[in-house]
């Protein structure tokens, strides 16, 4: 199904463990160019997994990108390095820890903010005019949340928030630039066994994996193929401004 992804140059933030790599090595198995990002600790173990999938081109880098300069630097080097960008898939990101109403600062605020929203804005922007100029058409696919329409849990009202704005933002982007044959889509993990989730208790996560219609937490490369779904012409070329839940069903638990 995602053949029309070989050769492809795929950007995927936050891709150097978890869902990120899980999607990254699926690219590789389809013959994809694959730029990855993340801490420079993690970068030799990702990359020698990555070709071993078989990645036609594989590229590291390591950058804050809470940092606007930063997003665009990354994106520059990517296309520079593989000749232009077909998918930019946001996955950069996190939880940034959790504060109550009542204790928020303007630090815990920006750093949440920064970490979801200018993140996935500012690597966006940078890469829109390489975008326009690929042969496929261009795809963004970016990652929300269950939290971004439930909310998120105690002490996470951020990090729900912000994925409910990048969200939002895409429904917009989709507005400015179909024109310009640049497909933008989301997908929104739920419980997913990855560092995301280290903060809970095994009792915690046992009680909200019986929660679930399907009755466990999902592995990252059960996630992955629905990043490549959007990534892939021959298998959503008419699809845009779409979210899709990859949850297990968390929405219908009673």
């Amino acid at each position: 199904m995602y053949s029309d992804l070989k050769g492809k140059n795929i950007l995927i933030t936050g891709s150097s463990t978890g869902i990120g790599l899980a999607t990254a090595i699926l690219a590789g198995k389809f013959g994809a160019k694959v730029g990855l990002h993340g801490l420079e600790t993690e970068a030799n173990d990702a990359v020698s997994q990555v070709k071993a999938a078989g990645a036609q081109q594989v590229q590291y880098y390591s950058a804050n990108l809470k940092n606007s300069a930063e997003c665009k630097s990354v994106v520059d080097k990517f296309a520079s390095d593989f000749g232009g960008i077909d998918v930019v898939i946001n996955n950069a990101g996190g939880l940034g820890g959790r504060c109550a109403m009542g204790e928020m600062t303007d630090e815990f605020y920006e750093h949440v903010t920064d970490l979801n929203c200018r993140s996935a804005v500012f690597v966006t922007n940078a890469a829109i005019p390489y975008l326009k100029k690929s042969s496929y058409g261009g795809s963004v696919v970016s990652t929300g949340s269950n939290a971004g329409r439930s909310g998120g849990g105690p002490g996470a009202s951020l990090y729900g928030a912000t994925k409910a704005f990048v969200a939002d933002m895409q429904r917009t982007w989709v507005k400015e630039l179909s024109s310009s044959n640049i497909r933008f889509n989301i997908v929104a993990p739920g419980f997913i066994n990855t560092k995301f989730h280290d903060d809970k208790s095994d009792e915690l996560k046992a009680k909200i994996a019986s929660s679930i219609p399907l009755g466990r937490p999902a592995e990252p490369s059960e996630v992955a193929p629905s990043f490549l779904f959007f990534a892939s012409n021959a298998a959503s070329g008419y699809l845009t401004g779409a979210l899709l839940d990859v949850n297990g069903g968390m929405e219908f638990t009673p």
